[in-house]
Order: C-alpha cells, then sequence, then structure tokens
C-alpha cells in the first residue's frame, strides 16, 4: 500500500466507527529503512514519524530536520534510563514509559528543562514475560505514580501478542484509558490497524506498509 493508499484506508475506518475525521494521526514507522525511502514520504506531505532506538534517530533526522522544520518525532521502542535525557530532547512523544525507575529519571529531567515530551505508558496486556510494559493489573497503580510526579501523561500504547486477536487487547487498553481519562490510545500497526481505530486508537504505528519490507542494517 502507497502512503495515499493508507491514509484512505484511515478515513475509511474512522467513518465506518463514528469517529471524527482526522482524530486518527498516522506515525509512519521509519526504524531501519533506507534513507530514500524516508525522504519519499516527507516530498509527500507526511511529517509524524516513529523510531524504535535514539541513536538510530540521533543519526537519520537531524539533516531532515533542517530542510523540514515541522518534522514530528516519537519514540515507540524501548528506552534504556540512561538514554532517557538524549530521548527527551529529540523526540516530541515518547510511547513507551514502563518502569518506575524511567518516570522518576523523566521527572527530574522535566524539572531541569521545564519542559517534557508528551508520555505514554506501556502495557503489556498479554502479560507476556518477553515484552516490556506495566501489567495490566498495575496500570491504575503506575498511571496514578506518573501524575503525582507531574509527568505530562496523556495516554497508553500496547503491542498485541502476535498469536492472539488483537481486538481483545485493543479493547482492554482503551477500557484502562478510559478509566484513567487518558485520551491517547496507541495501537495498531500495519495488519490490524482498522481494528485499533474501532476501538479508539488515536495514534496507529505503520511501517512496512508505507515504506515495504525493513532492511536490515548491514554488520
Amino acid at each position: 500500500m502507497s502512503l495515499s493508499e493508507i491514509t484512505e484506508a484511515i478515513s475509511v475506518a474512522e467513518a465506518k466507527a463514528g469517529r471524527v475525521p482526522g482524530s486518527v494521526r498516522l506515525i509512519a514507522v521509519s526504524k531501519v529503512q533506507p534513507e530514500d525511502r524516508v525522504a519519499d514520504v516527507l516530498r509527500q506531505g507526511h511529517r509524524l514519524f516513529g523510531e524504535n532506538r535514539v541513536q538510530e534517530a540521533a543519526g537519520r533526522w537531524p539533516p531532515f530536520q533542517a530542510q523540514y522544520p515541522d518534522i514530528s518525532l516519537h519514540l515507540i521502542g524501548p528506552l534504556q534510563t540512561n538514554k532517557a535525557r538524549q530521548a527527551v530532547e529529540m523526540f516530541d512523544a515518547i510511547h513507551t514509559l514502563d518502569r518506575p525507575k524511567l518516570a522518576r529519571r523523566f521527572a527530574d529531567l522535566a524539572q531541569e528543562r521545564g519542559a517534557s515530551p508528551e508520555l505514554l505508558i506501556q502495557v503489556n496486556t498479554g502479560e507476556e514475560p518477553q515484552k516490556a510494559g506495566i501489567l495490566p493489573g498495575e496500570t491504575d497503580a503506575f498511571v496514578a505514580e506518573a501524575r503525582a510526579l507531574d509527568l505530562p501523561v496523556t495516554g497508553l500504547m500496547c503491542i498485541p501478542p502476535i498469536e492472539e486477536e488483537a481486538s481483545l487487547h485493543f479493547a482492554l487498553l482503551a477500557k484502562l484509558a478510559e478509566r484513567n481519562g487518558l485520551p491517547e490510545l496507541s495501537m495498531g500497526m500495519s495488519a490490524d490497524f482498522e481494528k485499533a481505530i474501532a476501538f479508539g486508537a488515536t495514534y496507529i504505528r505503520v511501517g512496512s506498509a508505507i515504506f515495504g519490507e525493513r532492511v536490515a542494517p548491514q554488520a
């Protein structure tokens, strides 16, 4: 699918779900993609991109940002605490707040800088031991903890287990967000974003459907 086809599919899914047109924002996931593919999407007018790694983003985006100052970068991959400073300086939003230690680090940096990116809490809806994220049963307490630190938490994010029906996880995330008064839901990827929109997604993360299959980095 092309970028225009994805955009059209989002509009159709919004209408089908009775959503306000434009209420779903498309994050073009540019991780491990060649520069020419990213440049092509920029030339088509898209400005919201997602990266998984701080170092990769730091190496890729400054030249593009000099040319397109309205680019918005979102971190959608796991973040080591020692990379937190670089992340808050580079990204407009971080979707992977997933532990108290990182929350406290973000709070310290926000106090020091007088500003913070938008923050979303990653929830491990499938309770998978190998996957990052707050467990569903601990989400309410963690939201309260983050708010007590004056962090600008606006929503929740999830990555459903590959082998399970994604809709069940989208429904759970939406319920947790509603219960905590959080407006943003980061959920849905190339294969299931239309389902995510039906369950209230406000951010969808689409990579391969826009850019093509990822290109593995050279050893």
